[in-house]
């Protein structure tokens, strides 16, 4: 039996066509991992920032008293 079947020849536009694919897709896949490098950086900004100013509240005496 022969593998004809299972790999399809494609004419040169073909294969361009599908190269071309092939790149738009590699393009957007990076463009949406930078995204969402770029997006978990800036959660992780505001939660350090969020952070802070829990710890900074936590610290606080509201009682008048000494610890």
């Amino acid at each position: 039996m022969s593998d004809d079947k299972s790999h399809p020849r494609q004419s040169e536009k073909g294969q361009a066509e599908a190269e071309e694919r092939k790149r738009r897709q590699a393009e957007a896949l990076r463009a949406n991992l930078a995204r969402r490098k770029a997006q978990g950086r800036a959660r992780a900004c505001a939660d350090d920032g969020a952070d802070a100013g829990a710890d900074g509240a936590a610290d606080l005496d509201l009682d008048g008293g000494e610890r």
